[in-house]
């Protein structure tokens, strides 16, 4: 088990480099933040002034040396165009992102989940005919498109729930949260449904089709032959082998939920990491952006390593594997 907790590590190590490696390259063509930075009338001393004071005349290697060293310190510099420390313009933004994709988690697993239980099973009936058929709008429509309904619709139309924004939200030492009042479970409504209707009708697809596939099994047709009741051969035995699979794109779908509540965020206007990188790119702002991607790559190997580690858990075939690969 140590073993295979630390090849994961250091698989996720060398992720990390590699994305800082990436983003760092990649930043470097984005624009002069200095063009950004300064005035129409500035002079050329002026411009040059400002680029020494960033650092930005040095070479490119000593550049990403002071980078990766300050970042593996947990300091990602100055944002240039906000003049404040990136890692507290990220900590203030980070409760909205993490809370808009709480929600969008939970409505995809509490509704997503259920329903591709109820059309696996039920593959026949009208219901799971409709549900599927009413699935493919959030599939088939881009996400800032569904946004802009859902505004025109409850927003403009109706005047039910608020269109932009987060609220009113109360402060919890550095978290801020919208939970603890009215507007702000309000204002999170329309965001979270946005965000969470294409991961909600993947994951009842996925659930569907496994379910399709393991109630077609030797070993469920087995379980009827032995007299057990629908409930138990549906419950206890299909849906328990259909948790690798769910598990997996469970895990990565919700690092795609915090990597790509960009959309979401910008139709909405929520305060949170997505718009505040929006508006870095806009101003070639390469400190948030490079924090706000090695984050997101954080997340994103984190979970792939509690996924690996719930693999190990449900699966006993990698327990086995694991302990034969020991005993040779």
């Amino acid at each position: 088990m140590l073993g295979f907790v630390l090849r994961r590590l250091i698989g996720a190590a060398a992720v990390l480099l590699a994305v800082s490696i990436l983003s760092f390259a990649l930043f470097q063509f984005v624009g002069d933040p200095v063009t950004n930075l300064v005035s129409i009338e500035a002079t050329a001393a002026d411009r040059e002034r400002l680029r020494q004071e960033l650092g930005l005349d040095d070479p490119v290697a000593v550049q990403f040396a002071r980078y990766l060293g300050r970042a593996l310190r947990g300091d990602f510099g100055v944002s240039y165009r906000l003049r404040q420390p990136v890692e507290r313009l990220i900590s203030a933004r980070a409760p909205a992102t993490l809370e808009l994709s709480f929600m969008a988690a939970l409505l995809a697993l509490t509704v997503g989940v259920p329903l591709g239980v109820y059309t696996g099973i039920y593959a026949r009936s009208w219901i799971s005919r409709t549900v599927l058929t009413v699935s493919l709008i959030g599939v088939s429509i881009p996400t800032f498109l569904i946004g802009i309904l859902l505004i025109l619709l409850f927003s403009v139309q109706l005047g039910w729930l608020p269109s932009f924004g987060r609220g009113e939200v109360v402060e919890l030492g550095w978290w801020s949260t919208g939970f603890l009042t009215a507007s702000g479970m309000k204002a999170i409504i329309l965001p979270a449904v946005t965000l969470s209707l294409f991961q909600m009708t993947l994951l009842m697809r996925l659930v569907r089709s496994e379910m399709l596939e393991v109630l077609r099994t030797d070993y469920i047709k087995f379980a009827r032959a032995r007299g057990l009741t629908n409930r138990a051969v549906h419950y206890g035995h299909a849906l328990r082998n259909t948790l690798i699979p769910v598990i997996t794109v469970t895990g990565l779908q919700l690092g795609s939920i915090i990597a790509f509540a960009i959309v979401t965020e910008t139709v909405f206007q929520w305060p949170g990491l997505g718009l505040l990188f929006v508006q870095a790119m806009g101003t070639a702002d390469v400190p948030l952006m490079a924090c706000y991607l090695m984050l997101i790559a954080l997340i994103f190997v984190s979970i792939n390593l509690v996924v690996d580690l719930l693999y190990f858990a449900v699966d006993p075939r990698l327990r086995s594997d694991t302990a034969e690969v020991r005993m040779g």
